[in-house]
């Protein structure tokens, strides 16, 4: 009996090591590299933390161009990665291509929605987010003139621009708000010197706050702010810390809890098909406060950010989803 019992635990324990030794997780970044400082560094840690929890390796690549990414998800899902995440929403056709050919592959998207029966999309409420940062700034402006800069020209990124501009304004009527785009190809992720040029631009129109979503440019854009004297917003990570007492806050995308929650998933034979779409009620947003902005951020601020938040949540202020209306009213 007690042979059996020995056995028996001995098998279980030989189980549980395959499965987790069938999972063969993998990521590809976007254009811009892992170290971006922002969305593609985001999903790298959230890649690492799975790492050292389960003690699973995964696999990575970072593409150097739009031509090697239907060759890396096509390595990757025949070498049998599984699942593979992809960052950023440039990876849709490539994913719509290769998806069907292995149907077997646990594939997941984030910033995209692709309906593959065997493809999990990620997409977030970037209005949410942006909107408190845009009460943030519309607060904190002296000049009453903030602005935004963008990476690449698409729908996805006049999300974060719109609910800005939504959060800024409703602090007051007199509040004026400057946008701008680095580009209109995946290059615009990665101009740090275009970004800091467009910033130069802006606050010499007045622009006192300016908030950007553009990726690897977006450190260019943090670095003109500061040396201008005036502040700046990040996006994605926590970007406080680039310039300390410079950055307001950072609109806090959470693409490293959604590459974990891939990875952990699968691996615990979890993972679910289909949309998942995140907001402040999820946490799949928000802002960042931390020892290198808490000295810009007062009481005041603090509490009138927070009521907003809760107010959100609660469905008392609907914040305009570009994606679903391109017509931004604010």
């Amino acid at each position: 009996m007690k042979k059996t019992i020995l056995g028996l635990f001995a098998f279980s324990m030989m189980s549980a090591t395959a499965l987790a030794a069938d999972i063969k997780p993998a990521i590809i970044y976007d254009l811009g590299g892992k170290f971006d400082k922002s969305f593609n560094e985001a999903a790298f840690n959230g890649a690492e933390k799975f790492k050292t929890e389960s003690g699973v390796e995964y696999r990575e690549f970072e593409i150097a161009n739009d031509a090697q990414r239907e060759q890396a998800l096509r390595r990757f899902a025949s070498d049998g990665n599984s699942p593979i995440v992809m960052a950023g929403f440039n990876w849709a056709a490539s994913l719509e291509k290769i998806a069907p050919e292995y149907p077997d592959i646990k594939f997941a998207i984030i910033d995209m929605v692709v309906e593959k029966p065997n493809v999990k999309s990620v997409v977030f409420k970037e209005q949410e987010g942006s909107y408190l940062v845009g009460v943030l700034a519309g607060l904190a402006s002296k000049s009453k003139t903030v602005s935004f800069i963008g990476g690449m020209d698409v729908p996805l990124i006049h999300k974060f621009a719109c609910g800005y501009v939504g959060g800024a304004k409703s602090t007051g009527a007199d509040i004026k708000v400057l946008e701008a785009y680095t580009g209109t190809t995946p290059d615009a992720w990665n101009d740090p010197v275009k970004g800091g040029e467009i910033a130069k631009s802006q606050i010499d129109q007045g622009s006192d706050v300016v908030y950007h979503a553009a990726g690897g440019t977006g450190v260019g854009v943090l670095q003109a702010a500061a040396d201008a004297g005036k502040l700046g917003i990040g996006v994605d990570s926590n970007q406080n810390g680039l310039q300390p007492g410079k950055v307001l806050t950072s609109m806090l995308k959470r693409v490293d809890v959604a590459v974990y929650e891939a990875f952990t998933a699968a691996k615990n034979d979890k993972f679910e098909f289909g949309i998942s779409n995140l907001g402040l009620k999820e946490d799949g947003v928000g802002y960042a406060l931390d020892d290198n902005n808490k000295a810009l951020i007062t009481p005041e601020m603090l509490d009138a950010v927070e009521k907003v938040k809760a107010e959100i949540i609660a469905g008392k202020v609907q914040v305009h989803d570009y994606m679903s209306d391109e017509a931004c009213p604010y």
